[in-house]
């Protein structure tokens, strides 16, 4: 299947997803989710996969079915106070050919009903990564700079995620780029409109966004000592 745009009842079918969250519903319409859902997400992944390498080479598109791109629709139950077993979005993460999981440098697409977003960055790093992020920052202030309020970055991304109250241990309170080093992720972030995702230029849309954050990527992998 070639990529021709993502379809509104893509977006229709998360919807009656999150209204009938149960197996026996997903199970009479997993004929409507592989041709609705999965398979435009597979072609879009197959589709970017170029567009991605002229970004940078060392982030992967995969078209697997399991362990590819696109995150699994089955939620993990087993200690989440949610039971539901259904994820009512779609989740496609391109990670750096060196990681391990999605603690790692990566761009990110969310396709949700009422929330659409691109994002790329660290989620959640562990405490070695935050703590080399951190230090790149202290060790290169001027550079962390550039790469933070970059033009073409500045203009469309906004950095997101968590951050601690006060300064993490180490670290003077009154450091001039002491609000960076609070932070425990380093997401950008560009929020979007379902009527961008549906539009014919949306994946070149994805591609100018993720081409933008080139200073501040290549600052974390470089921080992270992984290529970019």
């Amino acid at each position: 299947m070639e990529f021709q745009g993502f379809d509104a009842s893509l977006f229709q079918f998360l919807e009656e997803l999150a209204d009938n969250n149960r197996r026996p519903w997903f199970q009479a319409n997993k004929a409507r989710y592989d041709h609705e859902v999965l398979e435009p997400s597979l072609a879009f992944i197959r589709a970017f996969a170029p567009r991605l390498k002229k970004i940078s080479p060392y982030f992967v598109a995969s078209d697997r079915r399991v362990g590819g791109s696109l995150m699994r629709v089955y939620r993990d139950t087993r200690f989440a106070r949610d039971k539901t077993p259904y994820k009512t979005n779609v989740g496609i993460q391109f990670r750096h050919e060196f990681a391990k999981d999605v603690h790692a440098p990566g761009f990110y697409v969310h396709l949700e009903p009422g929330e659409c977003f691109l994002a790329m960055g660290l989620w959640r790093p562990d405490a070695g990564s935050l703590a080399m992020i951190r230090q790149a920052i202290v060790d290169h202030p001027d550079r962390w700079k550039r790469a933070r309020n970059d033009r073409r970055f500045h203009a469309r991304i906004q950095l997101d995620g968590d951050s601690l109250k006060t300064p993490p241990r180490g670290f003077p309170s009154d450091h001039p780029l002491v609000e960076d080093l609070k932070r425990t992720d380093f997401i950008g972030l560009e929020q979007l409109t379902e009527q961008d995702v549906l539009r014919p230029q949306y994946i070149d849309t994805v591609a100018a966004c993720f081409a933008a954050s080139r200073p501040f990527m290549r600052f974390l992998c470089d921080a992270l000592r992984v290529p970019f």
